[in-house]
């Protein structure tokens, strides 16, 4: 079984940037057996419908602006996979859950951001998926529940957001974590490494400054769906934490 990832992606600069965690994605990527395909769930694609990208040759987004301008010519070329994304859309369908397919979308940087450092030959097909915050706890861990299955087949499936992820926060020129937000990240882990389901659906009342770290879901949403994918074993690790900016956190976390 392969295991599935939550990681935070930060900010675009990660990819260009010398920095602690972009040598942790580096080095976990070259031990890693090369995964069949690759699925993510980007904090940075909202719909209302699950919908699954399906385009054979994804464009790289460049979705964000004010960055130094070298980012804009970073290029992900990474192929699709028709088939990896129908499959997608029949373990979906079999758990009476909606989708729909999009065979325009492109990467945007909450995918290629991490995978330009964990497989930088861009060899390894890509399946980008949308993420509705707008759902409920249950119905996010549901969804990745639902495709479980892939990691039998050697898929590795990604949740891409950060835990704590509240910009008017930042402390631009101050790396030092605010204590609300480690405290809120270490609640986290408390409750994930004993896989405390039920506490962390009702993160919002139980979670110690839940509105300052979570102000919104899109971000919090992809470590409930990568949880879900491993439903069956329910083994989770903590593979690094570390703040940038005061207040945003980077936090790998691996579901075996």
């Amino acid at each position: 079984m392969y295991p599935s990832f939550f990681l935070a992606h930060g900010l675009p600069t990660l990819v260009t940037e010398p920095h602690s965690y972009s040598r942790f994605l580096r080095s976990l990527g070259a031990q890693l057996p090369k995964p069949a395909g690759i699925v993510v769930f980007s904090a940075h694609w909202e719909s209302e419908v699950q919908t699954i990208g399906a385009a054979a040759e994804p464009d790289t987004l460049h979705d964000f602006f004010g960055f130094p301008e070298k980012l804009y010519g970073i290029s992900y070329p990474a192929k699709g996979n028709i088939l990896l994304a129908m499959g997608i859309g029949r373990l979906l369908y079999a758990e009476g859950i909606a989708f729909a397919l999009d065979d325009t979308r492109g990467l945007d940087h909450g995918v290629w951001t991490l995978l330009s450092l964990m497989h930088p030959a861009a060899d390894v097909p890509v399946v980008h998926l949308s993420v509705n915050p707008l759902l409920v706890p249950e119905e996010q861990y549901r969804i990745g529940r639902a495709l479980q299955a892939l990691r039998s087949e050697g898929i590795m499936i990604v949740g891409s957001g950060g835990t704590v992820h509240h910009p008017g926060t930042l402390h631009w020129q101050d790396d030092a974590a605010e204590l609300w937000a480690k405290q809120f990240d270490a609640w986290l882990y408390d409750r994930i490494t004993v896989w405390d389901s039920d506490a962390l659906f009702d993160y919002e009342r139980r979670a110690p400054h839940a509105s300052l770290a979570v102000p919104t879901a899109e971000h919090f949403a992809p470590l409930l769906i990568a949880m879900g994918t491993a439903d069956r074993s329910r083994r989770a690790k903590l593979l690094y934490q570390k703040y940038q900016y005061g207040t945003l956190s980077l936090g790998a976390w691996m579901f075996s």
